[in-house]
């Protein structure tokens, strides 16, 4: 995390091309880093910057009291990118895999190199070796974080109960995150909650079916934001 001068457009671009493809600045939930980073940057980023400016906006949604509940510590954004560095440098040490190393067809240090047909058989060996420890290897999951406006009929409805009601959803693939209740006017509050969901096994369409149906509380749901994660 090392955007340079973020009231600059050098390092608003940089932001913008790291959230191309993330809600957040670290980790599936809003945290202290994102406070470091919204307060250096003073001032709305230019729409063009459609990932930044939406992750601005979604951030200058909370406010101050809600902004310091964000999980992690509040530290200033020099010492975020010196540890960010220090991270980077260790992990990159860490990272040295024998498996990356491993070369299918390198030098043999039997004594008969001469052999063609002892190669050929060490050749194939190796390449089994090298099929098997792929196959090994889990398999990416595509996952989505999806946030979820949740609205009551009326200013009357039990707003714990709704909430408790939609976290009521258990799904294969499905993990609710955050939540918060945003006023939308005559008194009346909306739920907003954010949720992960694998994206081979849970679909939106099932996700409204199942929240709707709890008819007696909700009156709609709509999407705010769905980020490929």
């Amino acid at each position: 995390m090392n955007f340079g001068d973020l009231q600059s457009g050098n390092g608003l671009v940089l932001l913008n091309n790291f959230l191309a493809d993330k809600s957040y600045i670290e980790g599936y939930y809003p945290s202290q880093v994102d406070v470091v980073v919204f307060e250096a940057m003073k001032k709305v980023p230019s729409a063009d910057l459609e990932n930044a400016f939406r992750w601005y906006n979604h951030i200058s949604s909370f406010d101050d009291a809600e902004r310091q509940k964000f999980q992690g510590q509040h530290q200033s954004i020099e010492h975020c990118e010196r540890q960010d560095n220090q991270e980077k440098h260790e992990s990159k040490l860490a990272s040295v895999n024998p498996d990356d190393d491993f070369d299918v067809f390198g030098d043999d240090d039997d004594d008969d190199d001469d052999d063609d047909e002892e190669e050929s058989e060490i050749r194939k060996q190796r390449l089994i070796t090298y099929n098997e420890k792929k196959a090994k290897k889990p398999a990416l999951i595509a996952k989505s974080e999806i946030v979820l406006d949740v609205k009551p009929w009326d200013d009357e409805t039990n707003m714990e109960e709704l909430e408790k009601s939609v976290r009521s959803i258990e799904l294969d693939g499905l993990l609710w995150g955050t939540s918060r209740l945003v006023p939308i006017g005559y008194g009346i509050r909306k739920l907003q909650i954010t949720c992960i969901v694998e994206d081979d096994k849970v679909g939106m369409d099932v996700l409204e079916e199942r929240i709707t149906a709890f008819e007696d509380l909700i009156q709609s749901v709509d999407i705010v934001s769905f980020q490929r994660i």
